[in-house]
Formats: C-alpha cells, sequence, structure tokens
C-alpha cells in the first residue's frame, strides 16, 4: 500500500525477503533489519538497520533508527527473526536452549516492547505481526527448544493484545509448518528427504516463503482490521487434520 511504513526484522532471511519483495511492490516503504547487511534488490528509500534486536538496546536502536528515517514510528512491525533446533530435550544444551530462547522469543518481546513506547511516543496505533510454529501448537519430536520459545510468542500475542487494542494496536502470529527456505532446507536436502516430508502434510507438500509472506501482507493491510489476538497456522492441515491411517 502506498505510502505504508513497515518495519521488517529479519528481513535477510527468507520469509523476510519475500515479504520485503511483495509490501515493495505495493509501494511501501521499507525498514529493513540484520544483525548484518548486504544490500542488493532494494528500492532507493529502503532503510537499512544494523541491530541485534535479540537484546532491549538493540531492538531500542532499531525502531529508534526506523523512527528518525522516517520522521514517525512505522505503521507495522513484522518479526520474521527466528531459528530451528532439532534436538530431544536430553541432548540440548544450555547454549542452545539459551540461543533459541533468543532468536525465537526474545527477538519478539524486545521488538514488541520497543515499538509500542514508540507508538505511544507519537500517539499512533500500529500492526505487529510474529511467527510461532506447528511445534507450540502439537507435540513434534525433537522440537522441545523450538517449542517453548515459539508457545511463548503465542502467550505474547494475546497479552500485548489485551493491553494494546485500546491503543489501536493490534497483534497477531503466523504459525507456519516447514517452510522451503534456507531455514528448512536441512530438511529437504533431496527428494527422499522432500517427499518424506510432505507425506505429513494432508495437502501433500511443505509450505514456502511466498505464502508466509502473502499472509503477513494480509495481516498488516487494513484489510485485516478487526484481527488482534489471533494465531493463524500455515501448516497445510497438520495441526487440524488428521489424515487416514492405511494398513497394507
Amino acid at each position: 500500500m502506498k505510502d505504508c511504513y513497515i518495519l521488517i526484522a529479519g528481513a535477510r532471511g527468507g520469509v523476510g525477503s519475500a515479504l520485503a519483495h511483495r509490501l515493495r511492490a505495493e509501494g511501501a516503504r521499507l525498514a529493513l533489519v540484520s544483525r548484518t547487511w548486504v544490500v542488493r534488490d532494494a528500492a532507493a528509500d529502503d532503510v537499512f538497520i544494523e541491530a541485534d534486536v535479540s537484546s532491549v538496546a538493540g531492538a531500542r536502536l532499531a525502531l529508534e533508527q526506523a523512527a528518525q528515517a522516517a520522521g514517525r514510528p512505522p505503521d507495522g512491525m513484522v518479526n520474521a527473526c527466528g531459528s530451528i533446533l532439532i534436538a530431544g530435550l536430553p541432548r540440548t544444551s544450555e547454549a542452545q536452549y539459551r540461543d533459541t530462547l533468543a532468536a525465537n522469543l526474545d527477538t519478539s518481546v524486545f521488538l514488541c516492547q520497543a515499538y509500542l513506547a514508540s507508538l505511544a511516543a507519537a500517539k499512533q496505533g500500529g500492526a505487529i505481526v510474529l511467527f510461532s510454529s506447528v511445534a507450540a501448537r502439537i507435540g513434534v519430536a525433537n522440537h522441545a527448544a523450538i517449542a517453548v520459545a515459539k508457545a511463548g510468542v503465542e502467550a505474547l500475542v494475546r497479552s500485548v493484545a489485551a493491553d494494546a487494542s485500546a491503543n489501536a494496536v493490534r497483534i497477531n502470529a503466523i504459525a507456519p509448518g516447514l517452510l522451503d527456505t534456507a531455514l528448512g532446507a536441512r530438511f529437504l536436502s533431496n527428494e527422499p528427504a522432500r517427499r518424506q516430508m510432505a507425506a505429513q502434510y494432508p495437502l501433500g507438500r511443505v509450505g514456502d516463503a511466498e505464502a508466509a509472506a502473502a499472509l503477513a501482507r494480509f495481516l498488516l493491510w487494513p484489510e485485516s482490521q478487526w484481527i488482534t489476538g489471533q494465531v493463524l497456522g500455515l501448516d497445510g492441515g497438520f495441526t487440524a487434520v488428521r489424515p487416514p491411517v492405511r494398513v497394507a
């Protein structure tokens, strides 16, 4: 949407870059946040911000620079930061657990904190989109740490919605299954692995970054103005449908 200003954290990742491309094509101005940047495929007025938003200071820096660049806070904020840890709990080290929480939960908490403060100072409403996972909604083997982190994201969505709705701030999350992105590439490294993964989804395939970007775009735009506090599944039916079991 022309004249709309959106901040995307984790903008170098598959979903973040797909969303940036989609929003840019619709005329939105973008503040793109990553820990490091190699600038390419950018509009002239894109704002590039280097910040580690898993810390309070990094998240505040990102929002301050975004507001300074446009003279106002972004109309919407998306946290597409994240990581995947596949390990049973007995094999998960403390460092792995802390890193998983930092990448998935801390980034969401501190970005929301900084964004809400920025909006309040400007007396402006806004929209927030976070990312959860199917692992927070159904038990999946070897996903304990990521399940804990993403369950925290879902709780955060409901709590922030309760606090911020009166100030015209909406917040929602997307809970995807496996997506065909760089983050999910190791699970789709060959054709047998791809078939194995696809067979777990009732629709018979894994998802992609474009599907996640399209849903995030919807949650940012005015069409979704009466939706807040929700976690929307994007998982090919994984958490909602039990396929029939056939015994040979």
